[in-house]
């Protein structure tokens, strides 16, 4: 099993996040092959960290050599591409973690 795992902070507006995010990045996102299964959570609270998270999402693969193979993929380079739209919305960019 792998996953990445993306952190959004609040975002300096969060209808435009919220809309662009739920409207246009997601749908592209879901269209990355080999995903074994997503989730986005809502951050309630963020404990012994200054980072004041608003989401969550995982993206869970059968393998690190799979997520490599999805990452490689065109749907999964035009999901990073259309990520750079989220940036207007955000006051920072997400923090994007791979874990095995």
């Amino acid at each position: 099993m792998a996953k990445i795992i993306v952190f959004y902070e609040q975002p300096k507006d969060k209808e435009g996040f919220e809309k662009y995010y739920f409207d246009v990045h997601i749908p592209l996102g879901r269209k990355i092959p080999h995903i074994k299964s997503e989730s986005i959570q809502r951050v309630i609270q963020t404990q012994n960290s200054n980072l004041n998270f608003y989401l969550i999402t995982e993206l869970e693969f059968e393998s690190l050599d799979t997520l490599n193979q999805a990452l490689s993929s065109p749907e999964a380079k035009a999901a990073e591409a259309d990520g750079i739209h989220l940036f207007k919305y955000l006051n920072n960019p997400p923090i994007i973690t791979i874990i095995e």
